[in-house]
C-alpha cells in the first residue's frame, strides 16, 4: 500500500498497489476528484483491482459525512456474489457421459435452460418477497413516480443473470470439490435508480452552487433532505432485490446440479458454505468514531472474520476469503481481479478463436448463446487475480481457491 497526497487535494488517497505507475491515468484523476470532496471522512481508498469507472473508480471506497453520491454507488446497485460448495468431487463426475455430452456439459446446458441470461427475462412473473414488501410499503417510493414501473417489471427478472461481466460458474476447489459461484446484481433496477437520482443530484447541486464541479460526475444528496432519504430507500430496495436475485439463481442452479448428478450416479448431492454478498452499495457505518456513509463501488466489505467472495476471470481462479477488518480500508477488499482492458479494448486485442482455444485447452465448458463477443470477458482482459490477492494480504485471508470448470455467460 502507498499513499498519494497532492497539495491540490483536501484528503490523501491510500492505494493497495505497489506504486503509482500501476494506476491508469483516468483512475488516478478520478481518485483526486474524490479526494477534493469537502465531505470525505479521513481518506480515499483504492483497492488493488481498481480501474476507471463512471465518476468514481471501480474498486474505490469512500466514507462520506452526511451525504450520499449515486455515482459512487454505481449503476448496478447491489451487484455482488453468491457461492455454495457441494460434497461432490469433480473427479468423480467429470468423465461421466450423458445424453448431452459430459456431465459438466450437461449441467451447463441445463443451467442455460433454467436461468435466463443476457437481456432475456421470465415469461411469467416470479415469486419475489422483496417486491411484495415494496408494494406494501409504497409510501417509501410513491414520491418518485417515474421509478414505480420498476417494481412491477422486476417480477419478470428475479432469477435472471444479465450480461457483461456477470456469470454462473461451476468450479473446483483445492480439495477437488465441486462449487457454484454466481455474479449478478439488481438487473435494470439499479441503472434506472442511479441515473434518476444522479440527474436529481446534479440539478440540486447547480441550484446550491455546489463547490463540487459537475465535471467530476459526483453530484451528491444530503441524507437529511427528502431527496437523500428517497435515494436510500430505492438503493436499499435494489440491494435487497439483487440479493434475492442471486439467491433465486443459486436455488435454480443447485436444483440442476442435484438433478443431473443424481440421475447418472448414486451420489446424494448436498450443499454447504453459502455466502451472498454485495460489492456495489453504500451503508451507514461507524469508523474512527463517526457514523459515515461508506460507498463501496466494486469493493467488498470484509469485517474481521466475515466471509466474502472475490472472483477472478473466466478460466482463471477465484477465492473465498475471511476478512481481517482492516480499519484503513473501512473494512473493505477488492471485489475481483479488475480489468486490464476495456470491453472494446479486449475485443480489439483478442480474437474469439484465441479465447475459445484457451478455454478448450483448459478443459473448461462454456455456455453462451452468442460467442462473437466472448473476448470482452476473457481472462486476458483482466488482471492476474493472484497478484491482486498478494496486494491485499493485510485485508483478507484466502480460505478457498477455486478453478473454473464450466461457465455460463450472457
Amino acid at each position: 500500500m502507498f499513499v498519494l497526497y497532492d497539495e491540490n487535494t483536501k484528503f490523501p488517497v491510500k492505494v493497495w498497489l505497489k506504486e503509482k505507475s500501476d494506476l491508469e491515468e483516468n483512475c488516478l484523476e478520478q481518485a483526486y476528484h474524490l479526494a477534493n470532496l469537502p465531505f470525505i471522512h479521513k481518506w480515499v481508498c483504492l483497492m488493488p483491482d481498481t480501474h476507471a469507472g463512471k465518476g468514481m473508480p471501480i474498486g474505490g471506497v469512500i466514507a462520506a459525512k452526511d451525504v450520499i453520491i449515486p455515482n459512487a454507488v454505481g449503476v448496478d446497485i447491489g451487484c455482488g456474489m453468491v457461492f455454495a460448495a457441494t460434497n461432490v468431487k469433480v473427479e468423480e463426475i467429470k468423465d461421466i457421459q450423458t445424453g448431452n455430452g459430459t456431465m459438466i456439459q450437461s449441467i451447463v446446458g441445463a443451467i442455460m435452460r433454467a436461468v435466463p441470461v443476457g437481456t432475456m427475462k421470465h415469461k411469467q412473473p416470479q415469486v419475489s418477497k422483496v417486491l411484495d414488501l415494496a408494494k406494501k410499503e409504497m409510501d417509501k417510493y410513491e414520491t418518485n413516480q417515474e421509478l414505480l414501473h420498476l417494481i412491477d417489471e422486476g417480477y419478470y427478472q428475479v432469477g435472471t443473470l444479465g450480461g457483461g461481466n456477470h456469470f454462473i460458474e461451476l468450479q473446483e476447489d483445492e480439495d477437488g470439490y465441486l462449487c457454484i459461484m454466481i455474479h449478478s446484481g439488481s438487473r435494470h433496477l439499479g441503472k434506472e435508480i442511479c441515473d434518476y437520482f444522479h440527474k436529481m443530484a446534479r440539478e440540486l447541486n447547480n441550484i446550491w452552487y455546489s463547490s463540487v464541479p459537475e465535471t467530476y460526475r459526483l453530484a451528491f444528496l444530503p441524507i437529511n433532505m427528502p431527496q437523500g432519504r428517497q435515494y436510500v430507500n430505492w438503493m436499499q430496495l435494489a440491494m435487497d432485490y439483487a440479493f434475492e436475485n442471486r439467491a433465486s439463481m443459486l436455488e435454480a442452479v443447485c436444483d440442476v446440479v442435484k438433478t443431473q448428478i443424481e440421475k447418472f450416479t448414486d451420489i446424494t448431492v448436498e450443499f454447504n458454505s453459502e455466502i451472498n454478498c454485495h460489492h456495489n452499495y453504500a451503508a451507514i457505518e461507524n469508523h474512527y468514531g463517526e457514523n459515515v456513509w461508506v460507498h463501496r463501488k466494486g469493493a467488498t466489505r470484509v469485517r474481521e472474520g466475515e466471509l466474502a467472495v472475490i472472483p477472478g476471470a473466466m478460466g482463471s481462479y477465484s477465492y473465498v476469503v475471511k476478512g481481517k477488518g482492516n480499519p484503513e480500508t473501512f473494512c473493505t477488499s477488492s471485489h475481483g481481479a479488475g480489468r486490464n482492458y476495456s470491453r472494446s479494448g479486449a475485443m480489439a486485442a483478442f480474437t474469439t478463436e484465441q479465447v475459445m482455444v484457451d478455454l478448450k485447452e483448459q478443459g473448461i465448458v462454456l455456455g453462451k448463446h452468442k460467442k462473437n463477443d466472448v473476448a470482452e470477458e476473457c481472462r486476458f482482459a483482466y488482471k492476474d487475480i493472484d497478484m491482486v490477492m498478494e496486494q491485499q494480504k493485510d485485508l483478507v485471508t484466502p480460505i478457498r481457491k477455486l478453478k473454473t470448470v464450466g461457465v455460463v455467460k450472457g
